[in-house]
């Protein structure tokens, strides 16, 4: 027997009381399953980002959650979101989130730089670069990505920021230059950015 009376059926106003009603049954649905797995997915994201950290900065070089220090500052028109390290209330290190054009598309990178202006690692969050020639920027596919951990805006000077091809120290890849090109330079252009705006990234009073 059905449930909705056959007058109520026959009039016009049924359709969109029904068609209302699944609306109204879909949105909950799925209210309720992104309420079911926000907090999972934001725990696994947090995991991997703990772990990139982790591969781009030493244990000693701070003591606080720099997860929980998470910041936003634009510069030149664009939004940089960055985290703070600390070591004894100071701040040690910045953990930059930014960005370079590859062959491809964007390359997202994160870049550690120590408050001594000098690199603790650099990784890549994201790319679109050919599988099998520009893809090697991954530590997942080669070392090449650590050869900029340790180095600065003075080491190499800036001739050596650029790849061997163009004179620099950096190795390109066979058959794929655009792509470690472009994570020089988006590295180098993150160490002036830092040099540049080092009293904001370190808490720097003018007095100081």
């Amino acid at each position: 027997m059905s449930l909705v009376p056959d007058k109520i059926k026959q009039t016009i106003a049924y359709p969109a009381i029904l068609m209302g009603a699944v609306s109204l049954l879909v949105c909950s649905l799925l209210l309720i399953t992104n309420n079911i797995t926000e907090q999972p997915i934001a725990d696994r994201q947090r995991e991997a980002l703990t772990e990139q950290l982790n591969q781009v900065l030493e244990a000693d070089v701070y003591d606080n959650h720099p997860l929980d220090q998470k910041y936003n500052k634009v510069i030149d028109g664009q939004d940089y979101a960055f985290y703070r390290a600390r070591l004894n209330g100071h701040v040690s290190a910045v953990i930059l989130f930014t960005h370079t054009v590859g062959y491809s598309g964007d390359i997202a990178l994160l870049v550690a730089i120590k408050a001594d202006g000098s690199l603790g690692g650099v990784r890549v969050l994201s790319h679109t670069e050919t599988p099998g020639l520009g893809d090697k920027i991954e530590l997942a596919k080669s070392d090449w990505i650590l050869s900029f951990a340790h180095l600065s805006l003075t080491n190499p000077n800036q001739t050596g920021w650029a790849v061997k091809k163009d004179g620099g120290q950096f190795d390109a890849f066979t058959g794929a230059t655009i792509t470690p090109r472009a994570v020089v330079k988006g590295v180098h252009e993150t160490l002036q950015l830092f040099k540049a705006n080092q009293d904001f990234f370190l808490e720097k009073s003018i007095s100081e």
